[in-house]
């Protein structure tokens, strides 16, 4: 009967989480492990690092996006509450990805808000509301900061053989980019809303 008892602590026990774990980091911050995906060490780790801004960039602007759906005001505040979390949703998908292909180079990709913080070339909004114009200048300006690096890696990518990269940036990042440009820019042209002139 004793050793029944015991039996059932045991398994018991088994079932309690671990929690306050820690140890030390298994793959530091900006060193790589080899994967065998037939790419240099070097191009990998050039890759990783321009990956990386990319990735920094990319979810300060995702968040860019979410914070103006929360804060949109005025008459075409619907659409573009609508619009700004569809992007949102869109540049969050873009994350992952660039994300995975870090991880998949044999990287460490940047992941928490305030590592985002000093990584980012995006300026820092206010945190208060804007006006709509300003708004949308100040995520067309975020997406041009992204394409621009997104072209000039995506060249390199290419230049050193790096296929998956290249692909990356250039079907996903910037195919999706200037698509979102084009339709935000439109709401900053000045139309007349009632009568033509």
């Amino acid at each position: 009967m004793a050793k029944r008892l015991i039996d059932a602590d045991a398994i018991l026990n088994q079932a309690k989480p671990l929690t306050h774990q820690q140890a030390h980091e298994i793959q530091p911050f900006g060193h790589l492990v080899k994967l065998p995906i037939a790419l240099a060490e070097n191009v990998c780790k050039e890759s990783v690092e321009n990956l990386n801004q990319v990735l920094a960039d990319t979810i300060t602007l995702r968040d860019l996006y979410k914070k103006h759906h929360w804060q949109v005001a005025g008459p075409t505040f619907y659409q573009l509450h609508l619009l700004f979390d569809k992007h949102f949703d869109q540049q969050n998908e873009l994350v992952d990805k660039i994300a995975e292909r870090i991880q998949l180079l044999g990287g460490v990709s940047v992941a928490m808000a305030h590592d985002v913080a000093e990584t980012t070339l995006i300026p820092r909004p206010p945190r208060g509301r804007e006006e709509v114009p300003v708004q949308v200048s100040r995520l067309l300006h975020a997406h041009e900061i992204v394409l621009r690096e997104a072209r000039t890696m995506a060249r390199r990518a290419a230049e050193a053989g790096d296929d998956g990269t290249n692909d990356l940036l250039v079907s996903d990042v910037i195919r999706s980019n200037e698509l979102q440009v084009w339709f935000v820019a439109e709401h900053v042209v000045d139309m007349p809303l009632v009568q033509a002139v």
